[in-house]
């Protein structure tokens, strides 16, 4: 019989790096997330695929570091994705003076619960000179409680996603499985925009479809999340937007439906003729979700679900080689 490892997700959101573990072979004990729209993205595919997830909190890391995490001792895997706006470069990057900080809430949680392994991810702005102070800080906490520490910048697109999404990942072993773990050392070759999307944008029997796809030659600009302040419908800032727009898509706002059969383009503006909007199903599978996923809520909250999300199959590959380290260092403890 396989081994089983058993973990928490922390900041979970609508569930990509808990699916991409999942996927791994983690078990998952307990998830935390604070907004109730991707809580219920995650009761609800936790009750329609039999996920075996135990317990979702809505609730506050911080509430949980201090009130619950004692309770989880000695689970294997303490993963997640704390917030970004701390470090994100469409911030003011404060790092530990920022008030949405969760790092120190992670490092309590991993210090009450002393897992074998801990995987926290970030966006690319963690890696700055800025923040190597900061860095330190982390790694110095980790070490203290016994832990050898892996720092890696890897882009989605390296994993299949069509799109770059890059991502700092920071994982975290003790001695006697740090000497197995391996980063993914694996590309897989992304679709195009147009290779991707091609079967959701001709559902509905759109006729210019086939010269839409080959305009959508490359992959997708980062999808960005925006937060209850700053962002709502539509694929991000102006940057992000003409970039979009170069693959022809109209990435002012996100459309309910596939374009129909005649479709010239949103409110016909000239500027934007015969490119389409992505709905949130097709930003999902940009993300790298499964189809099968669902996401809870209104267009405006399940699009910032996907946008924020990191996309599961880069989760799974991580994922797999900290099992794999998992694996070899128990099996090490056995033979001696």
């Amino acid at each position: 019989m396989p081994q089983e490892y058993t973990s928490i997700e922390l900041c979970a959101g609508a569930g990509g790096q808990a699916l991409g573990l999942h996927l791994a072979g983690f078990k998952h004990k307990v998830l935390i997330e604070i907004e109730k729209p991707a809580c219920k993205t995650l009761m609800y595919n936790n009750d329609v695929h039999s996920l075996g997830w135990e317990r979702i909190i809505e609730g506050c890391v911080e509430y949980f570091a201090e009130h619950e995490a004692h309770n989880y001792k000695g689970i294997d895997l303490v993963a997640g994705g704390v917030p970004c706006p701390p470090f994100s470069k469409a911030g003011k990057q404060l790092g530990k003076d920022d008030e949405r900080d969760l790092f120190p809430a992670a490092l309590k949680i991993v210090a009450r619960t002393l897992p074998k392994a801990v995987m926290l991810e970030n966006v690319s702005g963690l890696l700055e000179p800025k923040f190597d102070s900061y860095r330190s800080e982390i790694d110095a906490s980790l070490n203290k409680l016994g832990y050898i520490t892996f720092w890696k910048l890897l882009n989605a697109s390296d994993f299949g996603v069509p799109q770059l999404r890059p991502r700092v990942v920071l994982v975290a072993l003790r001695p006697e499985y740090a000497d197995s773990f391996n980063w993914p050392d694996y590309k897989i070759t992304p679709p195009t925009v147009g290779e991707a999307l091609y079967d959701l944008m001709a559902k509905n029997g759109w006729t210019e479809v086939d010269n839409w796809k080959a305009k959508a030659n490359k992959i997708a600009p980062t999808l960005v999340g925006g937060s209850k302040k700053h962002g709502g419908p539509d694929l991000g800032p102006t940057r992000s937007r003409r970039a979009w727009q170069d693959l022809h898509v109209n990435g002012n706002i996100v459309g309910n439906e596939p374009p129909e059969k005649n479709f010239t383009g949103y409110k016909d503006k000239e500027e934007f003729k015969n490119m389409p909007l992505l709905t949130v199903r097709m930003t999902a599978r940009i993300q790298g979700f499964p189809d099968w996923w669902e996401f809870y809520g209104k267009k405006t909250p399940a699009y910032r679900q996907v946008g924020n999300a990191f996309p599961p199959p880069v989760a799974e590959a991580v994922g797999k080689e900290i099992f794999k380290a998992l694996d070899a260092g128990n099996k090490a403890k056995k033979v001696a």
